[in-house]
Formats: structure tokens, sequence, C-alpha cells
């Protein structure tokens, strides 16, 4: 029981610390001189499932029950979408870029599962009420 408590609090520090990434990012986008217009919708994009995903881990942290895994799910999906148009509309320069947008969609699906987690750990277990044998 121990190791999951320790796995689970790890899976939240990971999410927060990649929350604060994201808004990082659209800050630097924010603070850049002259930034095209399509970037800055994707910074708003970013800034807000950072801010919203710490929202939904806290979320989840007090609170069981799925509704905090489907907004993180909602979140992450809109957010990837509006990355992947990024990607679209600015180009692929490289392959390597491709090992990247992987890596975007690694992070948002361990961040669902940390709210996945963080909220199972609320619900008691169901025990089965037929007899061993």
């Amino acid at each position: 029981m121990r190791q999951n408590s320790i796995f689970v609090t790890g899976l939240a520090v990971f999410s927060g610390l990649t929350s604060f990434i994201f808004v990082y990012y659209a800050v630097g986008i924010f603070t850049a001189e002259n930034p095209p217009e399509w970037s800055r919708v994707l910074a708003y994009v970013a800034a807000g499932y950072g801010l919203g995903n710490i929202y939904i881990l806290s979320w989840a942290w007090r609170i069981s029950g799925t509704g905090a895994t489907w907004a993180n799910k909602l979140i992450a999906l809109c957010f990837f979408g509006v990355f992947l148009l990024d990607r679209w509309k600015v180009g692929v320069a490289s392959p390597l870029e491709y090992v990247g947008i992987l890596a975007i969609a690694g992070v948002l699906l361990l961040n669902w599962f940390a709210v996945k987690k963080i909220s199972e750990r609320h619900t008691p277990e169901v025990k089965s009420s037929r007899p061993r044998r």
C-alpha cells in the first residue's frame, strides 16, 4: 500500500511540474517581441491547460469520482488538437519534431493517468461477495 502511495505522489509531482512547464512556455511566447498570432493562440491554450491541470489535480486529490478524469481528458484533447494544428500551420521542419509530438502526447497521457490514480485512491476497493474455496 505504501508503494502505491509513493507512486501516486510521484505522478502528482510529475503532473504538477509539467503543468508549470506549459505555463512557462506560454509566458515565453507572450513575452516575445512580436509573436505570430497563431503562436499567441497556442500560448493561451498551453497556459489554460497548465493551470487547468493544476486545478484538476487538486480537485482529484480532494474529491473522489470520475469528474476530474473526464475534465483532464477534455482539456488534454483540446490542447493536443490546437498543438497539432500549430504544427500543421507552422510545418514540420525535421523528422525529429515528430518525436516532440509523441513526447507531448506522452506527457498528456501521463497527466491523465496521474489524475486517474489520484481519483482512485479515494475509492474503496470492491471485494467479491463470493466466498473463497
